[in-house]
């Protein structure tokens, strides 16, 4: 995780700070943590995994988000934005901002140097503590390669992955298909 901004804070004060700031901030165990700007391959890809999503999605009862949706894993305390985040069925929210989002289906993480380790690690071990999470992507930047956790009946977690631009990706918790190739559109390798 990065450098906390400040050393305490409630979760309230937290909430109060994210809404009066456009900046935005990871919150865990009473510290706030700054996030960083995101590259260009960066965003392309997260544009455009939203893109393909919400096409698919379109006349469904799921709802994608992009990285301006905070998440809340409240059984660990952490607030925090993925990429990208879809909820299927009703979207719940932790309070009537409906800023923070409680039950994410599928969590997407496009993988940045400074945060690859985390995503991998300690942030995805916050997400599987989500009862709702069925599925977790993460994706790299610096070349064309998806590794896809879903989870399992049994609560273990399955790793797919494809480095294939021609690849057809099944994404099992919202029943949709995504061309690996798509999520690279524009994107300089």
């Amino acid at each position: 995780m990065r450098p906390a901004v400040h050393s305490r804070c409630t979760e309230e004060e937290y909430l109060a700070l994210e809404r009066a700031t456009e900046a935005r901030h990871e919150f865990l165990a009473g510290e706030v943590f700054a996030m960083g700007g995101a590259s260009e391959r960066h965003n392309l890809i997260a544009t455009n995994l939203v893109r393909e999503l919400s096409q698919q999605l379109k006349g469904r009862p799921c709802k994608t988000y992009s990285a301006d949706m905070r998440v809340r894993v409240a059984s660990s305390g952490l607030y925090t934005y993925p990429d990208v985040v879809v909820v299927c069925g009703e979207a719940h929210f932790d309070d009537a901002g409906r800023d923070t989002l409680l039950n994410p289906t599928l969590l997407i993480e496009v993988l940045s140097p400074s945060t690859e380790s985390y995503d991998r690690g300690d942030k995805f071990e916050h997400y599987r503590k989500l009862d709702s999470l069925r599925e977790y992507l993460l994706v790299a930047q610096d070349r064309v390669h998806l590794e896809q956790f879903v989870r399992q009946a049994d609560g273990q977690w399955l790793l797919s992955d494809a480095d294939d631009r021609a690849a057809l990706v099944r994404l099992p918790s919202i029943e949709v298909t995504v061309p690996l190739g798509e999520l690279y559109d524009k994107v300089d390798l």
